[in-house]
Protein backbone atom coordinates (compact mmCIF):
# COMPACT_ATOMS: atom_id res chain seq x y z
CA UNK A 1 0.00 0.00 0.00
CA UNK A 2 1.30 3.42 -0.86
CA UNK A 3 2.20 5.79 1.94
CA UNK A 4 -0.09 8.69 2.77
CA UNK A 5 0.75 11.51 0.39
CA UNK A 6 1.24 14.95 1.88
CA UNK A 7 2.03 17.09 -1.14
CA UNK A 8 2.36 16.99 -4.90
CA UNK A 9 6.10 16.72 -4.47
CA UNK A 10 5.73 13.64 -2.31
CA UNK A 11 3.27 12.21 -4.82
CA UNK A 12 5.84 12.47 -7.57
CA UNK A 13 8.72 11.08 -5.53
CA UNK A 14 6.71 8.08 -4.31
CA UNK A 15 5.48 7.27 -7.80
CA UNK A 16 8.82 7.42 -9.56
CA UNK A 17 8.89 3.71 -10.45
CA UNK A 18 7.56 2.93 -13.91
CA UNK A 19 8.15 -0.84 -13.82
CA UNK A 20 4.86 -2.31 -15.06
CA UNK A 21 5.89 -5.72 -13.76
CA UNK A 22 5.02 -4.62 -10.22
CA UNK A 23 1.89 -6.21 -8.77
CA UNK A 24 -1.01 -3.85 -9.21
CA UNK A 25 -3.66 -5.99 -7.55
CA UNK A 26 -2.88 -5.24 -3.91
CA UNK A 27 -5.62 -2.63 -3.74
CA UNK A 28 -8.32 -3.49 -6.28
CA UNK A 29 -9.16 -7.01 -7.44
CA UNK A 30 -8.43 -7.10 -11.17
CA UNK A 31 -11.77 -8.65 -12.02
CA UNK A 32 -13.49 -5.57 -10.60
CA UNK A 33 -11.96 -3.48 -13.35
CA UNK A 34 -12.30 -5.53 -16.55
CA UNK A 35 -10.77 -4.16 -19.72
CA UNK A 36 -10.79 -5.26 -23.35
CA UNK A 37 -7.22 -6.49 -23.15
CA UNK A 38 -4.88 -7.86 -20.49
CA UNK A 39 -2.43 -4.98 -20.90
CA UNK A 40 -5.20 -2.45 -20.29
CA UNK A 41 -6.32 -4.25 -17.14
CA UNK A 42 -2.79 -4.43 -15.76
CA UNK A 43 -1.99 -0.81 -16.46
CA UNK A 44 -5.14 1.14 -15.61
CA UNK A 45 -6.10 -0.45 -12.29
CA UNK A 46 -4.05 1.91 -10.03
CA UNK A 47 -5.72 4.97 -11.55
CA UNK A 48 -9.08 3.92 -10.12
CA UNK A 49 -7.77 3.25 -6.61
CA UNK A 50 -8.44 6.72 -5.10
CA UNK A 51 -12.16 6.30 -5.84
CA UNK A 52 -12.39 3.70 -3.08
CA UNK A 53 -12.20 6.45 -0.44
CA UNK A 54 -14.54 8.99 -2.02
CA UNK A 55 -17.53 7.98 0.12
CA UNK A 56 -15.68 7.84 3.40
CA UNK A 57 -12.45 9.43 4.60
CA UNK A 58 -11.70 10.88 1.19
CA UNK A 59 -14.27 13.53 2.12
CA UNK A 60 -15.88 13.96 -1.32
CA UNK A 61 -19.32 12.55 -0.49
CA UNK A 62 -19.50 14.54 2.74
CA UNK A 63 -18.51 17.76 0.95
CA UNK A 64 -21.23 17.30 -1.69
CA UNK A 65 -24.11 16.20 0.54
CA UNK A 66 -23.67 17.53 4.08
CA UNK A 67 -23.10 21.05 2.70
CA UNK A 68 -26.42 20.86 0.84
CA UNK A 69 -30.12 21.24 1.59
CA UNK A 70 -30.84 17.51 1.63
CA UNK A 71 -28.53 15.77 4.14
CA UNK A 72 -27.68 16.71 7.70
CA UNK A 73 -25.60 15.20 10.47
CA UNK A 74 -27.05 16.65 13.67
CA UNK A 75 -25.22 16.51 16.97
CA UNK A 76 -27.16 14.00 19.05
CA UNK A 77 -26.32 15.00 22.65
CA UNK A 78 -22.80 13.56 23.08
CA UNK A 79 -22.79 11.76 19.74
CA UNK A 80 -21.67 13.16 16.38
CA UNK A 81 -20.22 16.41 17.70
CA UNK A 82 -16.74 15.49 16.42
CA UNK A 83 -15.35 18.93 17.08
CA UNK A 84 -18.16 20.56 15.12
CA UNK A 85 -16.90 19.34 11.73
CA UNK A 86 -20.36 18.25 10.55
CA UNK A 87 -22.02 21.50 11.67
CA UNK A 88 -19.28 23.47 9.87
CA UNK A 89 -20.21 21.77 6.61
CA UNK A 90 -23.93 22.30 7.16
CA UNK A 91 -23.64 25.99 8.06
CA UNK A 92 -20.95 26.73 5.43
CA UNK A 93 -18.48 27.74 8.13
CA UNK A 94 -15.71 25.38 7.10
CA UNK A 95 -12.08 26.49 6.75
CA UNK A 96 -9.06 24.91 5.09
CA UNK A 97 -8.46 22.56 8.01
CA UNK A 98 -11.98 21.09 8.08
CA UNK A 99 -11.58 17.36 7.55
CA UNK A 100 -13.70 16.84 4.43
CA UNK A 101 -12.24 19.94 2.76
CA UNK A 102 -8.71 18.84 3.59
CA UNK A 103 -9.09 15.18 2.61
CA UNK A 104 -10.31 15.44 -0.99
CA UNK A 105 -7.22 17.08 -2.46
CA UNK A 106 -4.77 14.22 -2.00
CA UNK A 107 -7.19 11.58 -3.31
CA UNK A 108 -7.79 13.49 -6.54
CA UNK A 109 -4.12 14.18 -7.16
CA UNK A 110 -3.18 10.61 -6.36
CA UNK A 111 -5.27 9.49 -9.34
CA UNK A 112 -3.74 12.21 -11.52
CA UNK A 113 -0.18 11.25 -10.67
CA UNK A 114 -0.90 7.57 -11.39
CA UNK A 115 -2.36 8.57 -14.77
CA UNK A 116 0.59 10.82 -15.60
CA UNK A 117 3.07 8.07 -14.72
CA UNK A 118 1.39 5.49 -16.92
CA UNK A 119 0.69 7.83 -19.84
CA UNK A 120 4.38 8.79 -19.92
CA UNK A 121 5.31 5.11 -20.04
CA UNK A 122 2.97 4.32 -22.92
CA UNK A 123 3.08 7.41 -25.11
CA UNK A 124 4.71 7.05 -28.50
CA UNK A 125 3.07 3.76 -29.34
CA UNK A 126 0.85 3.44 -32.42
CA UNK A 127 -0.67 0.15 -31.30
CA UNK A 128 -4.49 0.49 -31.22
CA UNK A 129 -4.82 -1.30 -27.87
CA UNK A 130 -2.19 0.97 -26.32
CA UNK A 131 -3.86 4.08 -27.78
CA UNK A 132 -7.11 2.90 -26.21
CA UNK A 133 -5.40 2.49 -22.84
CA UNK A 134 -3.85 5.96 -23.09
CA UNK A 135 -7.25 7.39 -23.93
CA UNK A 136 -8.79 5.79 -20.86
CA UNK A 137 -5.98 7.08 -18.68
CA UNK A 138 -6.47 10.61 -20.01
CA UNK A 139 -10.21 10.44 -19.38
CA UNK A 140 -9.63 9.30 -15.81
CA UNK A 141 -7.10 12.11 -15.35
CA UNK A 142 -9.74 14.51 -16.67
CA UNK A 143 -12.26 13.02 -14.24
CA UNK A 144 -10.04 13.82 -11.27
CA UNK A 145 -9.36 17.34 -12.58
CA UNK A 146 -13.12 17.77 -13.02
CA UNK A 147 -13.55 16.97 -9.33
CA UNK A 148 -10.73 19.37 -8.46
CA UNK A 149 -12.03 22.39 -10.37
CA UNK A 150 -15.57 21.65 -9.22
CA UNK A 151 -14.55 21.70 -5.57
CA UNK A 152 -11.52 23.99 -5.42
CA UNK A 153 -11.64 26.25 -8.49
CA UNK A 154 -8.11 27.20 -9.60
CA UNK A 155 -5.70 24.30 -9.04
CA UNK A 156 -2.26 23.20 -10.24
CA UNK A 157 -2.60 21.54 -13.64
CA UNK A 158 0.16 18.99 -14.09
CA UNK A 159 0.31 16.47 -16.95
CA UNK A 160 4.00 15.54 -16.73
CA UNK A 161 5.49 12.91 -14.48
CA UNK A 162 9.28 12.70 -14.69
CA UNK A 163 9.64 16.38 -15.59
CA UNK A 164 6.89 17.65 -13.28
CA UNK A 165 7.51 20.90 -11.42
CA UNK A 166 8.47 20.48 -7.80
CA UNK A 167 6.12 23.24 -6.65
CA UNK A 168 3.46 23.87 -9.32
CA UNK A 169 1.44 27.08 -9.26
CA UNK A 170 -2.31 27.33 -9.70
CA UNK A 171 -3.82 27.32 -13.18
CA UNK A 172 -7.05 29.27 -13.74
CA UNK A 173 -10.13 27.08 -13.57
CA UNK A 174 -11.19 27.97 -17.13
CA UNK A 175 -7.83 26.85 -18.53
CA UNK A 176 -8.02 23.51 -16.74
CA UNK A 177 -11.56 23.10 -18.06
CA UNK A 178 -10.46 23.72 -21.65
CA UNK A 179 -7.53 21.33 -21.36
CA UNK A 180 -9.47 18.41 -19.92
CA UNK A 181 -12.36 18.87 -22.37
CA UNK A 182 -9.85 18.73 -25.22
CA UNK A 183 -8.28 15.59 -23.74
CA UNK A 184 -11.64 13.82 -23.44
CA UNK A 185 -12.77 14.74 -26.94
CA UNK A 186 -9.47 13.63 -28.45
CA UNK A 187 -9.56 10.34 -26.51
CA UNK A 188 -13.14 9.28 -27.24
CA UNK A 189 -12.46 7.91 -30.77
CA UNK A 190 -9.89 5.49 -29.31
CA UNK A 191 -12.20 4.18 -26.56
CA UNK A 192 -14.45 1.18 -27.10
CA UNK A 193 -18.25 1.01 -26.92
CA UNK A 194 -17.97 -1.40 -23.98
CA UNK A 195 -20.70 -1.28 -21.32
CA UNK A 196 -18.26 -2.10 -18.52
CA UNK A 197 -19.51 -0.25 -15.43
CA UNK A 198 -16.27 0.04 -13.50
CA UNK A 199 -13.87 1.44 -16.10
CA UNK A 200 -13.74 4.18 -18.70
CA UNK A 201 -16.01 3.58 -21.70
CA UNK A 202 -17.14 5.84 -24.50
CA UNK A 203 -20.42 6.59 -22.70
CA UNK A 204 -18.62 7.28 -19.44
CA UNK A 205 -16.47 9.82 -21.30
CA UNK A 206 -19.51 11.44 -22.89
CA UNK A 207 -21.25 11.64 -19.50
CA UNK A 208 -18.19 13.33 -18.05
CA UNK A 209 -18.28 15.78 -20.96
CA UNK A 210 -21.97 16.44 -20.27
CA UNK A 211 -21.14 17.26 -16.65
CA UNK A 212 -18.38 19.62 -17.69
CA UNK A 213 -20.43 21.40 -20.33
CA UNK A 214 -23.49 21.62 -18.08
CA UNK A 215 -21.38 23.46 -15.50
CA UNK A 216 -19.26 25.39 -18.00
CA UNK A 217 -20.78 28.74 -17.04
CA UNK A 218 -19.67 28.17 -13.45
CA UNK A 219 -16.21 26.97 -14.44
CA UNK A 220 -15.47 29.44 -17.25
CA UNK A 221 -18.11 32.18 -17.27
CA UNK A 222 -19.49 30.99 -20.63
CA UNK A 223 -22.50 28.68 -20.86
CA UNK A 224 -22.30 25.70 -23.22
CA UNK A 225 -25.79 24.21 -23.01
CA UNK A 226 -25.88 22.94 -26.61
CA UNK A 227 -22.67 20.98 -26.13
CA UNK A 228 -24.02 19.55 -22.87
CA UNK A 229 -27.12 18.38 -24.71
CA UNK A 230 -25.01 16.89 -27.51
CA UNK A 231 -22.94 14.90 -25.02
CA UNK A 232 -26.13 13.55 -23.45
CA UNK A 233 -27.43 12.65 -26.90
CA UNK A 234 -24.34 10.54 -27.53
CA UNK A 235 -25.02 8.51 -24.39
CA UNK A 236 -28.69 8.11 -25.27
CA UNK A 237 -27.89 7.16 -28.87
CA UNK A 238 -25.57 4.38 -27.73
CA UNK A 239 -28.66 2.36 -26.84
CA UNK A 240 -26.67 0.67 -24.08
CA UNK A 241 -28.57 2.15 -21.15
CA UNK A 242 -32.17 2.42 -19.99
CA UNK A 243 -34.11 3.22 -16.84
CA UNK A 244 -34.77 0.30 -14.55
CA UNK A 245 -38.44 -0.48 -13.97
CA UNK A 246 -38.15 0.26 -10.26
CA UNK A 247 -36.70 3.52 -8.97
CA UNK A 248 -34.51 1.75 -6.41
CA UNK A 249 -33.29 -1.10 -8.62
CA UNK A 250 -30.01 0.67 -9.57
CA UNK A 251 -29.06 0.56 -5.88
CA UNK A 252 -29.66 -3.07 -4.91
CA UNK A 253 -26.83 -5.12 -3.47
CA UNK A 254 -26.24 -7.02 -6.70
CA UNK A 255 -26.35 -4.02 -9.04
CA UNK A 256 -23.26 -4.88 -11.09
CA UNK A 257 -25.29 -5.43 -14.27
CA UNK A 258 -27.84 -2.64 -13.88
CA UNK A 259 -28.80 -1.25 -17.29
CA UNK A 260 -29.04 2.20 -15.71
CA UNK A 261 -25.61 2.57 -14.16
CA UNK A 262 -22.89 3.96 -16.45
CA UNK A 263 -19.83 4.33 -14.20
CA UNK A 264 -19.62 2.82 -10.73
CA UNK A 265 -17.29 2.17 -7.82
CA UNK A 266 -17.29 -1.62 -7.28
CA UNK A 267 -17.56 -1.93 -3.53
CA UNK A 268 -17.47 -5.28 -1.75
CA UNK A 269 -18.12 -5.88 1.94
CA UNK A 270 -14.96 -7.97 2.26
CA UNK A 271 -12.53 -7.32 -0.59
CA UNK A 272 -13.18 -3.66 -1.48
CA UNK A 273 -14.44 -1.79 1.55
CA UNK A 274 -15.38 1.88 1.74
CA UNK A 275 -19.17 2.01 1.42
CA UNK A 276 -20.35 2.47 5.00
CA UNK A 277 -22.94 5.22 4.65
CA UNK A 278 -25.58 2.85 6.05
CA UNK A 279 -23.60 2.74 9.30
CA UNK A 280 -23.74 6.52 9.47
CA UNK A 281 -27.51 6.81 8.95
CA UNK A 282 -29.18 3.72 10.49
CA UNK A 283 -30.24 3.86 14.13
CA UNK A 284 -28.37 2.05 16.86
CA UNK A 285 -31.00 -0.72 16.82
CA UNK A 286 -31.35 -1.11 13.05
CA UNK A 287 -29.09 -4.14 13.25
CA UNK A 288 -32.17 -5.96 14.57
CA UNK A 289 -34.05 -5.13 11.35
CA UNK A 290 -31.33 -6.43 9.06
CA UNK A 291 -29.72 -9.08 11.30
CA UNK A 292 -26.49 -7.14 11.10
CA UNK A 293 -23.50 -8.45 13.08
CA UNK A 294 -22.55 -4.82 13.88
CA UNK A 295 -24.43 -1.91 15.38
CA UNK A 296 -24.94 1.23 13.24
CA UNK A 297 -23.99 4.69 14.47
CA UNK A 298 -27.26 6.71 14.30
CA UNK A 299 -26.09 9.88 12.58
CA UNK A 300 -26.91 11.22 9.12
CA UNK A 301 -30.50 11.96 8.14
CA UNK A 302 -32.50 13.63 5.40
CA UNK A 303 -33.42 17.26 5.93
CA UNK A 304 -37.10 17.41 6.80
CA UNK A 305 -37.98 19.73 3.91
CA UNK A 306 -36.25 17.42 1.48
CA UNK A 307 -38.10 14.37 2.76
CA UNK A 308 -41.39 16.25 2.54
CA UNK A 309 -40.72 17.19 -1.09
CA UNK A 310 -41.67 13.65 -2.18
CA UNK A 311 -45.34 13.01 -2.94
CA UNK A 312 -46.98 10.16 -1.03
CA UNK A 313 -47.23 8.11 -4.23
CA UNK A 314 -43.58 8.66 -5.19
CA UNK A 315 -41.92 5.23 -5.22
CA UNK A 316 -38.63 6.87 -4.24
CA UNK A 317 -40.03 7.43 -0.74
CA UNK A 318 -39.28 3.76 -0.14
CA UNK A 319 -35.65 4.85 0.04
CA UNK A 320 -36.27 6.38 3.47
CA UNK A 321 -36.71 4.77 6.88
CA UNK A 322 -39.45 6.41 8.94
CA UNK A 323 -42.08 5.34 11.48
CA UNK A 324 -42.15 2.36 13.83
CA UNK A 325 -39.20 0.04 13.30
CA UNK A 326 -39.35 -3.74 13.49
CA UNK A 327 -36.97 -6.63 13.92
CA UNK A 328 -36.37 -9.08 11.10
CA UNK A 329 -39.06 -11.31 12.64
CA UNK A 330 -41.66 -8.53 12.79
CA UNK A 331 -41.48 -7.53 16.44
CA UNK A 332 -41.58 -3.86 17.41
CA UNK A 333 -38.16 -2.48 18.28
CA UNK A 334 -37.87 -0.62 21.58
CA UNK A 335 -35.05 1.83 22.09
CA UNK A 336 -33.71 0.80 25.47
CA UNK A 337 -32.08 4.16 26.25
CA UNK A 338 -35.24 6.13 25.45
CA UNK A 339 -37.42 3.46 27.03
CA UNK A 340 -39.94 3.74 24.22
CA UNK A 341 -40.75 2.25 20.85
CA UNK A 342 -38.31 3.12 18.07
CA UNK A 343 -40.41 5.42 15.90
CA UNK A 344 -38.36 7.50 13.46
CA UNK A 345 -39.78 11.00 13.03
CA UNK A 346 -38.74 13.01 9.92
CA UNK A 347 -38.75 16.15 12.09
CA UNK A 348 -35.34 17.14 13.46
CA UNK A 349 -35.75 19.67 16.29
CA UNK A 350 -32.26 21.25 16.04
CA UNK A 351 -28.88 20.93 14.40
CA UNK A 352 -27.37 20.53 17.86
CA UNK A 353 -29.50 18.55 20.29
CA UNK A 354 -28.28 18.65 23.87
CA UNK A 355 -29.68 17.19 27.08
CA UNK A 356 -32.62 19.61 27.00
CA UNK A 357 -34.16 17.52 24.23
CA UNK A 358 -35.96 14.28 24.90
CA UNK A 359 -34.20 10.96 24.27
CA UNK A 360 -36.73 10.30 21.51
CA UNK A 361 -35.87 13.59 19.77
CA UNK A 362 -32.14 12.98 20.07
CA UNK A 363 -32.12 9.34 19.01
CA UNK A 364 -35.09 9.02 16.64
CA UNK A 365 -35.26 12.27 14.67
CA UNK A 366 -34.69 12.52 10.94
CA UNK A 367 -35.66 10.20 8.08
CA UNK A 368 -32.84 7.74 7.46
CA UNK A 369 -31.52 6.87 3.99
CA UNK A 370 -32.03 3.28 2.82
CA UNK A 371 -31.94 4.12 -0.89
CA UNK A 372 -29.10 1.66 -1.30
CA UNK A 373 -30.42 -1.76 -0.38
CA UNK A 374 -29.22 -3.08 2.97
CA UNK A 375 -29.04 -6.82 2.60
CA UNK A 376 -29.95 -9.13 5.45
CA UNK A 377 -26.82 -9.80 7.43
CA UNK A 378 -25.11 -6.69 6.04
CA UNK A 379 -21.73 -5.91 7.54
CA UNK A 380 -20.17 -2.53 8.29
CA UNK A 381 -19.39 -2.15 4.57
CA UNK A 382 -21.88 -2.74 1.76
CA UNK A 383 -21.37 -4.66 -1.47
CA UNK A 384 -23.59 -2.33 -3.53
CA UNK A 385 -21.69 -0.63 -6.35
CA UNK A 386 -21.96 3.16 -6.11
CA UNK A 387 -23.05 4.88 -9.36
CA UNK A 388 -20.91 7.92 -10.10
CA UNK A 389 -22.77 8.39 -13.40
CA UNK A 390 -26.28 7.07 -14.03
CA UNK A 391 -28.65 7.15 -17.00
CA UNK A 392 -31.43 8.95 -15.10
CA UNK A 393 -28.95 11.76 -14.51
CA UNK A 394 -28.20 11.90 -18.25
CA UNK A 395 -31.94 12.28 -18.99
CA UNK A 396 -32.29 15.07 -16.42
CA UNK A 397 -29.19 16.83 -17.76
CA UNK A 398 -30.63 16.59 -21.27
CA UNK A 399 -33.92 18.10 -20.06
CA UNK A 400 -32.13 20.93 -18.25
CA UNK A 401 -29.91 21.76 -21.22
CA UNK A 402 -32.96 21.92 -23.50
CA UNK A 403 -34.89 24.19 -21.14
CA UNK A 404 -31.93 26.53 -20.77
CA UNK A 405 -31.92 26.87 -24.57
CA UNK A 406 -35.60 27.81 -24.61
CA UNK A 407 -36.90 24.39 -25.59
CA UNK A 408 -39.14 21.91 -23.81
CA UNK A 409 -37.48 19.24 -21.70
CA UNK A 410 -40.74 17.60 -20.66
CA UNK A 411 -40.24 14.30 -22.45
CA UNK A 412 -36.95 13.55 -20.66
CA UNK A 413 -37.87 14.68 -17.16
CA UNK A 414 -41.17 12.82 -17.44
CA UNK A 415 -39.35 9.58 -18.20
CA UNK A 416 -37.86 9.85 -14.72
CA UNK A 417 -41.06 11.05 -13.07
CA UNK A 418 -43.20 8.33 -14.67
CA UNK A 419 -40.84 5.68 -13.38
CA UNK A 420 -41.31 7.16 -9.89
CA UNK A 421 -45.11 6.93 -10.20
CA UNK A 422 -45.80 10.66 -10.15
CA UNK A 423 -47.65 12.76 -12.69
CA UNK A 424 -46.08 14.13 -15.86
CA UNK A 425 -45.24 17.80 -16.16
CA UNK A 426 -46.01 20.23 -18.96
CA UNK A 427 -43.85 23.30 -19.44
CA UNK A 428 -41.20 22.13 -16.97
CA UNK A 429 -39.29 25.03 -15.44
CA UNK A 430 -35.70 25.20 -14.24
CA UNK A 431 -36.89 25.38 -10.62
CA UNK A 432 -38.78 22.16 -11.17
CA UNK A 433 -35.71 20.54 -12.69
CA UNK A 434 -33.68 21.41 -9.60
CA UNK A 435 -36.39 19.98 -7.36
CA UNK A 436 -36.62 16.80 -9.40
CA UNK A 437 -32.86 16.36 -9.47
CA UNK A 438 -32.93 16.56 -5.68
CA UNK A 439 -35.51 13.82 -5.41
CA UNK A 440 -33.97 11.53 -8.02
CA UNK A 441 -30.28 12.02 -7.26
CA UNK A 442 -30.55 12.14 -3.44
CA UNK A 443 -27.63 10.57 -1.55
CA UNK A 444 -25.54 10.28 -4.78
CA UNK A 445 -23.25 13.31 -4.22
CA UNK A 446 -24.69 15.63 -6.87
CA UNK A 447 -26.56 18.19 -4.76
CA UNK A 448 -23.82 20.72 -3.99
CA UNK A 449 -22.92 21.04 -7.67
CA UNK A 450 -26.58 21.33 -8.69
CA UNK A 451 -27.32 24.06 -6.14
CA UNK A 452 -24.29 26.06 -7.29
CA UNK A 453 -25.30 25.79 -10.95
CA UNK A 454 -28.80 27.02 -10.11
CA UNK A 455 -27.52 29.86 -7.91
CA UNK A 456 -29.03 28.40 -4.72
CA UNK A 457 -26.06 27.03 -2.80
CA UNK A 458 -25.53 30.18 -0.75
CA UNK A 459 -29.23 30.54 0.12
CA UNK A 460 -30.51 30.23 3.67
CA UNK A 461 -32.19 26.99 4.74
CA UNK A 462 -32.92 25.13 7.96
CA UNK A 463 -30.31 26.01 10.59
CA UNK A 464 -28.18 27.76 7.96
CA UNK A 465 -27.96 31.49 7.22
CA UNK A 466 -27.27 32.82 3.74
CA UNK A 467 -23.58 32.35 2.96
CA UNK A 468 -21.19 34.37 0.82
CA UNK A 469 -20.19 33.60 -2.77
CA UNK A 470 -16.75 32.37 -1.73
CA UNK A 471 -18.49 29.28 -0.31
CA UNK A 472 -19.06 28.04 -3.87
CA UNK A 473 -15.56 26.58 -3.77
CA UNK A 474 -13.52 25.11 -0.96
CA UNK A 475 -10.19 26.63 0.09
CA UNK A 476 -6.96 24.83 -0.71
CA UNK A 477 -6.15 22.73 2.38
CA UNK A 478 -3.70 24.22 4.85
CA UNK A 479 -1.39 21.22 4.65
CA UNK A 480 -1.08 21.80 0.90
CA UNK A 481 -0.24 25.48 1.39
CA UNK A 482 2.36 24.50 3.94
CA UNK A 483 4.04 22.11 1.51
CA UNK A 484 3.96 24.28 -1.64
CA UNK A 485 5.12 27.92 -1.36
CA UNK A 486 3.73 28.70 -4.85
CA UNK A 487 0.17 28.25 -3.60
Amino acid sequence: MKKVVISLLVFFSLSSCTDLNDSLYDRIPSDNYPENDIQGALITVPVYEPMQELLDWGGWWFAQEVTSDEVVCPTRHTDWDDGGKWRALHTHEWDNTTEAVSAMWSRFYKGIVEANRLIETLEGSSDPATLSTIGKLKVMRAFYYYLLIDNYGDVPYVTAFSAAEEFPSKTPRAEVFAAIVADIEASIPNISESVTKTAVTKSMAYTLLAKLYLNAEIYTGTAQWAKAEEACDNVIASGAYSLEMNSLSPFVTQNELSLENIFTIPFDEDSYEGFNLHMRTLTYSSNLTYDMPVGPWNGFAAMEDHYNSYEDVDTRRAGFMVGQQYTSTGSEIVDETAGSKLIINPHIPALKMDATYTPEEIRMSGARAIKFEIAMGAKDNLSNDFPVFRYADVLLMKAEAMIRQGNSGDIYVNMVRSRAGVSNWTGTTLDQILEERGREMFWEAHRRQDLIRFGKFTSAWWEKSASSADRNTFPIPQWVLDSNPNL
